[in-house]
């Protein structure tokens, strides 16, 4: 059964329950409200012509709306990144994907100061045009049969694309990543069976819904278990997302580790007494993080690890199955094998190399690059791009992105190892972020870029001596006020890189203009 079919049933199941708590509205809307407008905007959609459509709308009831209203349309919704480089993101997948409607707001492109593009239609102007004859007989519809609803909406294999993502793009050009109903249903199957969820629990949906975790955590997984979601658009508004948690008892957070940090910071005891469930994922959660919401709030922060490509849970550590450090197991009916970085040899446990995983999770492929994806996808097995090992129980052990080791002297370096050790020894305050810059004769330096803070430099580096390899050593520091971010939460370390490595360059003008004189 394909997604929108899966919430047709949910809403009919639980009609009265308030599905989302519209922050950003005031309104609080309920299954039976979400399955009327559906259905109406699934009308007005069928009139696009092209198989795929842009939304870029915060998240909110109205890209939910918006998202399964494209779906019920037979189209294919393709999600815009709107917090970097909107307007270039949305030409980037207008050109991808061949299509020319964005579903947007008007309220989003002031805010964000974006002039609108060719193919932009607008929510408000949607909700504007809807009619009494659109209006009655998609009420009449909503009071029918499962099967009758079922039967009036476009219906098809599981194995169609639901849904297109982009790559956040921290490291090279984003991908366009097709995700199947099958693929997320996957996700939708195993996670409540492992974390024991049901319809009583109350998610938080503050991800961007462009984003995988976002998409299938905040939408998806409540939106058809019946659950009630809080949709707030921004969760860097971290004293406001406090207070949410507080006052709707939310039980499930999905988040990144720079925004938990935020919300370490930002929340009062007793803000998180309702919560159940707090599952990090996308990056490396550091132990300050960590041990800081265990101590203020006596929560544990559940480590998960997926991909983009994975829809996206891979393995998750859940409240009786947790080992601190680890990303958890695989969830179920996920195979998971690490191969020898250069000669691609099964590795035993604990032996770290390259990850791959097999599983009704990955991905159809890349749109429009079939290059990229037999490089990725072969014979049913994914290669993540990550590096990391099995232990002998079955946990996974994550070590980073291939592409975040470096040669430095003929030794491989951890970039996120550097990092882990960096953070020990930095004030709470100070985050870091650990990069390379290129060295004529050992290849490549590790540099660290931190926000601003009173450190002691000398001191921190004599410290990490006992714990770290002399060439793991950062070799310069460079103090940035805020650490480029991608609107996921995860790290831009492509930007980061860059700006580390124009300061390095211009240090060496500057030094080699001192040596002519």
């Amino acid at each position: 059964m394909q997604l929108h079919q899966k919430f047709v049933e949910t809403a009919k199941n639980f009609s009265k329950k308030i599905s989302v708590h519209d922050i950003a509205t005031g309104k609080d809307i309920a299954y039976e409200r979400m399955l009327i407008v559906s259905l109406i905007l699934a009308k007005k959609f069928k009139k696009i012509n092209s198989k795929y459509v842009g939304l870029m709308v915060p998240t909110s009831a109205g890209c939910m709306l918006a998202n399964l209203g494209i779906l019920m349309a037979g189209k294919i919704p393709v999600m815009i990144n709107y917090a970097t480089g909107a307007t270039e993101n949305s030409v980037y997948a207008q050109e991808k994907c061949s299509f020319q409607t964005i579903i947007t707001s008007k309220k989003l492109l002031e805010k964000i100061k974006m002039d609108p593009i060719e193919g932009m239609v607008f929510l408000e102007d949607i909700v504007k045009s809807v009619s009494l004859t659109d209006k009655i007989p998609a009420l009449i519809r909503s009071k029918l049969s499962i099967k009758s609803i079922l039967k009036s909406i476009h219906h098809g294999s599981d194995d169609e694309t639901a849904v297109i993502l982009f790559t956040s793009g921290s490291e090279k050009e984003p991908k366009a990543v097709q995700l199947t109903h099958k693929n997320i249903e996957h996700n939708l199957v195993g996670i409540p069976k492992i974390m024991s969820l049901g319809s009583d629990d109350v998610f938080i949906a503050n991800l961007p819904l462009f984003h995988v975790f976002g998409i299938t955590a905040n939408y998806w997984l409540p939106i058809t278990l019946g659950c009630s979601i809080v949709a707030y658009p921004n969760p860097l508004d971290y004293k406001i997302v406090c207070g949410l948690v507080k006052q709707y008892k939310v039980t499930l957070m999905a988040g990144t580790p720079s925004f938990y940090y935020g919300y370490l910071k930002k929340s009062a005891k007793g803000d998180f007494d309702s919560m159940r469930i707090a599952i990090s994922g996308a990056d490396t959660l550091t132990n300050q993080i960590f041990d800081g919401f265990l101590k203020k709030h006596d929560l544990t922060i559940l480590n998960a690890y997926g991909t983009t490509e994975t829809s996206p849970a891979i393995s998750i550590n859940t409240p009786t199955e947790n080992r601190v450090g680890s990303v958890g197991k695989p969830i179920p009916n996920v195979e998971v094998k690490i191969l020898h970085i250069d000669t691609d040899e099964e590795l035993p446990v604990n032996s770290v190399g390259k990850i791959l995983v097999k599983g009704d999770m990955v991905m159809k492929g890349y749109l429009g690059d079939l290059e990229e994806t037999s490089l990725r996808i072969h014979k049913g097995w994914y290669d993540t791009g990550d590096m990391g090992l099995v232990d002998e129980d079955g946990y996974i052990w994550h070590k980073g992105r291939l592409k975040r080791f470096v040669k430095v002297g003929g030794e491989m370096i951890s970039l996120v190892k550097v990092e882990e050790v960096l953070n020990k020894y930095l004030p709470d305050e100070v985050i870091c972020c650990v990069v390379d810059v290129p060295n004529p004769t050992k290849g490549a330096d590790v540099v660290a870029a931190i926000t601003t803070g009173a450190i002691d430099t000398k001191k921190i580096l004599k410290k990490m001596a006992g714990d770290l390899p002399a060439i793991a050593i950062p070799r310069e520091f460079h103090i940035f006020e805020n650490i480029p971010m991608m609107g996921s939460g995860k790290v831009n370390f492509r930007e980061v890189e860059r700006l580390c490595r124009e300061i390095h360059k211009e240090k060496n003008r500057n030094k080699k203009y001192k040596d002519k004189l």
